[in-house]
């Protein structure tokens, strides 16, 4: 087959490489910076550059920008996409993305689904790109709604061959409050965490707790805002929830309550004994 990549940086640049790593398939790629498509090119990443032209022969196209320029990009390039392709996005959100191109897709022939790899690291850019950075990850797929058996059986088993342990079919209202909570709501509190004047002298004091906790503060401010703000429905739901639960610690904190802090702490930690059991299971 013939793959195209939309976008060369940590995650368009990984799911490149990955394709070449583990499957005989042609990867052809583009992106907006001339400097990344050099280095593409020089690391074998892909196998040709991904022209308009291009386009009408790739069975697969992967769209790994920002979810507002995936939007404009598929809109715009609806007519040139080959008739019963997948174009798959790789982005944050999923209603802003899918809502519009569901439509798009059907209009033209072609089939979006929404995709988003539960893997990434606290850096980003090509530079940071790997052929591993999906082994034994999730692929979360939202296919349009009446997507055919066939189809569903085809995705996991193609996305399974690159690697990732797990593939999750969810809609799109379903994928954006969950990861609302566990990926956005993260970011937001390790961004918050990170701004006490007491971290500047964490040298000598801090081991994996700190470094667990800060890893996510290094993100490219810029598209997280737009991820926030294209979720901030789900994002402020667990917030709200989540100031409400740290109030309660401080209320037992304020009023010297052992009884109560022993309880607060015992019931996360119950809580966390079945989330890890829960992710255990198949």
């Amino acid at each position: 087959m013939d793959i195209g990549v939309v976008g060369l940086g940590l995650i368009g640049g990984s799911m490149a490489k990955t394709i070449r790593r583990n499957t005989p398939h042609t990867v052809l790629g583009t992106d907006t910076d001339p400097q990344v498509m050099y280095k593409a090119r020089l690391l074998e990443a892909i196998d040709g550059d991904l022209t308009d032209e291009r386009l009408a022969i790739c069975d697969i196209v992967f769209i790994a920008t920002w979810p507002r320029a995936a939007v404009t990009y598929v809109q715009e390039h609806a007519a040139a996409f080959k008739k019963g392709a997948w174009v798959i996005d790789l982005c944050g959100v999923k209603r802003a993305v899918c809502g519009p191109l569901f439509e798009t897709a059907k209009d033209n022939g072609f089939v979006f689904i929404g995709g988003h790899p539960m893997a990434g690291i606290e850096y980003w850019g090509f530079d940071h790109a790997t052929a591993t950075l999906f082994d034994n990850a999730s692929m979360i797929l939202t296919p349009p709604p009446g997507t055919d058996i066939r189809t569903l059986s085809d995705l996991k088993h193609f996305f399974r061959g690159l690697g990732f342990g797990r593939v999750v079919m969810t809609t799109p209202e379903e994928h954006d409050r969950l990861i609302g909570y566990t990926s956005q709501l993260a970011h937001v509190v390790s961004s918050a965490y990170v701004k006490s004047p007491e971290a500047m002298k964490h040298p000598g004091f801090s081991a994996g707790s700190f470094k667990d906790m800060t890893r996510v503060a290094r993100l490219s401010e810029k598209m997280w805002t737009e991820l926030f703000l294209l979720n901030r429905d789900e994002l402020q739901s667990e917030l709200d929830a989540l100031i409400e639960h740290l109030e309660e610690y401080r209320a037992a904190l304020s009023a010297g309550d052992a009884e109560g802090l022993e309880r607060l702490l015992r019931e996360g930690r119950e809580r966390k004994e079945i989330v890890d059991r829960k992710e255990d299971e198949p």
